[in-house]
């Protein structure tokens, strides 16, 4: 069963009894990128089309964006795109990112995953976070440690939103930010790598 064949959050609480709930677990506050990140996006913003197919989402905003996040904590955590993942039959397939702490092994050995981003094809954040929560599962039994918090991202890379797993438990943030705000976005996702470093 590949992560893709959940289709709503509602369908992985019941195969794997997980509580879901919301809260402001992640306060939103803004922080600005660099100005050489900022001008490159306004540019590319200003003169194509940067939403107009989901490769244009990934490559134009959602990657750059995760990877200049990634670049404040080079030293702990590496970002994968497009990285198989299998834990048994029922959890295996290939989130669209994931943001791993950094493996003594090499720069190619995926450490433990902490955050795990989908994109959310054709703006459906239902199927999404039914994806998403499955990776989820699957990190956290990657991980060995399932009070550990592993953190997920659903975003169509105009809207994103941002949720919990820790134990059996799931927590969907109530507050979102949007790419018009970029600050915002940036410090979202900023500060949800804090907590996976604190946790």
């Amino acid at each position: 069963m590949a992560f893709t064949d959940f289709k709503s959050l509602d369908e992985v609480q019941i195969y794997y009894q997980i509580i879901s709930s919301e809260a402001n677990f992640l306060e939103i506050v803004p922080r600005p990128p660099a100005p050489q990140f900022v001008q490159e996006f306004e540019f590319n913003q200003a003169n194509f089309d940067i939403f107009s197919s989901e490769a244009a989402r990934c490559e134009n905003v959602i990657y750059p964006l995760l990877r200049e996040v990634c670049k404040q904590f080079v030293s702990q955590y590496e970002l994968w795109s497009h990285k198989f993942l299998v834990v048994d039959d029922k959890l295996s397939g290939i989130p669209d990112y994931i943001i791993a702490k950094r493996s003594a092994l090499g720069k190619n050995v995926l450490g433990l995953p902490l955050i795990l981003v989908v994109e959310a094809k054709q703006n459906d954040f239902i199927k999404g976070w039914g994806q998403c929560l499955a990776e989820l599962v699957a990190a956290q039994a990657l991980n060995k440690s399932p009070h550990k918090p592993v953190y997920g991202i659903v975003t169509d890379a105009e809207l994103w939103q941002f949720g919990k797993l820790t134990a059996q438990s799931f927590v969907k943030n109530q507050s979102r930010a949007t790419i018009d705000e970029l600050a915002k976005v940036f410090g979202a996702v900023y500060r949800l790598m804090e907590l996976a470093t604190v946790e």
